[in-house]
C-alpha cells in the first residue's frame, strides 16, 4: 500500500507523479469498444482525417481514467473509502496515439467528516503529453481513511 492517510495530505502540495503511460491505438479502441462509443473522430482513420486534427483522438474520458490510475499510487491506494466526485473537467488539448501521458496531483481542500474517523480530500489532477502540453484537468473528491482508525480495523 503506497497512498496517503487523510492526515497525510498537505493543502498545497504538488505531488508529480511517477508513473507515465504511451496511449496505444489499442488501448484507444478498447475502450471505446467497452464503453460503446464509436465516435467515429475516435474510431476511424479516414473521418478523422478529414477532420481539423487530421488523425483519431484518444477518446477523452481514456484519458481521464488514465490520469486517475496514474495518480492512486501516491494518493490514495490502499487509503481511500470511496471517489466522491470528478468535477471542472477540461480537455484543453487532444491526445494522439502514441502519445506519452503523465500526471501531477495538486490538493485544494480537506476536511474531516462529522464522525472523525475520516477526511474528505480534494485534489486538481493535471495530465500532460509528452511535449507538457496540458490535455486534460479536473478536480477529484475522495474520501480518505485516517491512519488510527484504519490500524484499528485490522
Amino acid at each position: 500500500m503506497s497512498g496517503r492517510y487523510y492526515e497525510e495530505f498537505d493543502i498545497g502540495e504538488t505531488i508529480e507523479h511517477r508513473r507515465r503511460r504511451t496511449v496505444t491505438e489499442s488501448d484507444n479502441q478498447r475502450f471505446c469498444d467497452l464503453t460503446m462509443n464509436q465516435q467515429p473522430l475516435h474510431v476511424d482513420r479516414e473521418f478523422a482525417a478529414g477532420t481539423e486534427f487530421g488523425q483519431r483522438l484518444v477518446n477523452g474520458l481514456y484519458t481521464m481514467s488514465l490520469a486517475v490510475g496514474i495518480s492512486i499510487p501516491e494518493t490514495t491506494d490502499g487509503t481511500i473509502v470511496a471517489n466522491l466526485s470528478y468535477d471542472d473537467v477540461e480537455h484543453p488539448n487532444p491526445v494522439f496515439h502514441d502519445d506519452t501521458i503523465r500526471a501531477r496531483s495538486t490538493v485544494t481542500e480537506k476536511r474531516e467528516t462529522s464522525d472523525g474517523e475520516r477526511g474528505v480530500v480534494t485534489m486538481h489532477v493535471e495530465a500532460f503529453n509528452q511535449d507538457d502540453d496540458l490535455v486534460c484537468s479536473f478536480d477529484r473528491t475522495v474520501l480518505s481513511l485516517k491512519r488510527e482508525h484504519a490500524e484499528e480495523g485490522r
